[in-house]
């Protein structure tokens, strides 16, 4: 399969998605941060100097997903039917896990946003703790499952970086 962003002279092009069929699309991209266990009972208890990290995040996040062609060379403005961030806090893992869905009706796919959405939510949780603990780790960032379009319905598997046992269809 070749790059569809590189014209056939090497050159950076944006993909033609005028004759693509218009179809409803839907992305959720996960990530993870760790931090010292005391930092996440802050964010949990609402005691961040900063204010309230996971809701601020919440928007960061979904303003990112809205945002992603000003941030991602040749990805396509998209007019978002919806964009959501979630938040489940592991204090057994001292983590906090992120999921953002995305969803449009289109003619390309949404999963740059969601993966931009997760990221930049991670990111603001990072910079509104990191006067608690700079060693915090972002990690995991991966596409979890998309829906529509060509390529159909793409599940995250469990091999490494989704590499090995993902799944996907073609329609």
């Amino acid at each position: 399969m070749a790059f569809t962003h590189i014209d056939e002279g090497g050159n950076a092009i944006m993909v033609d998605v005028s004759q693509k069929d218009v179809t409803h699309r839907t992305a959720t991209a996960r990530g993870v941060i760790s931090m010292r266990p005391d930092c996440l009972a802050m964010v949990q208890e609402g005691r961040a100097k900063k204010g309230d990290v996971l809701a601020v995040a919440q928007v960061a996040g979904i303003m990112a997903a809205k945002q992603t062609a000003g941030l991602i060379p040749l990805c396509h403005v998209l007019a978002l039917d919806n964009a959501s961030v979630a938040f489940t806090l592991h204090p057994e893992r001292s983590e906090i896990e992120a999921l953002c869905t995305v969803r449009c009706t289109g003619r390309t796919g949404v999963e740059m946003e969601a993966l931009t959405g997760v990221s930049v939510a991670l990111l603001t949780v990072y910079d509104m703790c990191k006067a608690v603990d700079r060693a915090m780790c972002i990690r995991e960032i991966h596409l979890l499952e998309k829906q529509g379009g060509k390529s159909g319905h793409f599940i995250y598997g469990q091999g490494a970086c989704g590499h090995e046992g993902s799944v996907g269809t073609e329609h």
